[in-house]
């Protein structure tokens, strides 16, 4: 199966995009990764990368593009793939599309994880971290038994920058900004389907796979 999979940060990709890609036998391909094993091999795609990233800039479509069409040209993806952070913007995926149409191929569905705001802000912003020994919890979902203080070594539990209220709502909403072209575009394609993330990992697997005609549990 060829997936692309979307979501805001909090949605829980990253968990989901592990248990499709063992459970599909595909590799889970994302820009980060693809980013930085191309800038270890030291291509020309990669050292291209290197200087927009090392600049502090977005890396162009052409060169982002050009680093996907590269990695899907591999063989362990002849099976299928799954893509997670590309493409990002309309022209991105319509390369996707081209580059899949001269292989007599197309994309079998975008997932769309999806969770309310509120749920993803109080993921987001509940994160805390010891800087003495690098613990992480969450005050939710992770506490630690005493309240700002770190279980291993007693140290005092802080919260990144990162992770405050103002920062994360403004990450969500350049992702929202960012990504409703992107939704539109599959969505007149029928490719696109809205999975809810607001439930048990479990559950959202389940809803994938009915999704993709698999009976996950």
């Amino acid at each position: 199966m060829r997936l692309v999979l979307l979501g805001p940060p909090g949605a829980g990709k990253g968990t989901q995009a592990q248990e499709i890609s063992r459970r599909l036998e595909i590799p889970h391909i994302s820009t980060g990764d693809m980013f930085r094993a191309a800038i270890r091999s030291g291509t020309e795609l990669g050292r291209k990368a290197k200087e927009y990233l090392e600049a502090g800039l977005l890396v162009p479509d052409e060169v982002t593009i050009g680093l996907v069409k590269d990695r899907l040209s591999r063989r362990d993806c002849e099976g299928g793939f799954l893509l997670d952070g590309f493409p990002r913007t309309v022209p991105q995926a319509q390369a996707l599309d081209d580059w899949l149409a001269e292989r007599a191929l197309k994309l079998d569905a975008v997932l769309d994880i999806e969770a309310p705001r509120e749920v993803l802000l109080i993921r987001l912003t509940g994160r805390r971290i010891c800087p003495a020994c690098g613990a992480t919890y969450h005050v939710v979902y992770n506490p630690p038994q005493q309240p700002g203080r770190c279980d291993a070594c007693g140290g005092e539990l802080i919260q990144r920058q990162d992770d405050r209220e103002e920062t994360v709502r403004e990450r969500l909403e350049v992702y929202d900004r960012q990504t409703f072209p992107l939704k539109e575009y599959y969505r007149q394609r029928g490719v696109l389907y809205e999975i809810n993330g607001n439930q048990e990992i479990v559950q959202v697997l389940k809803e994938i796979g009915a999704v993709l005609g698999r009976e996950w549990a």
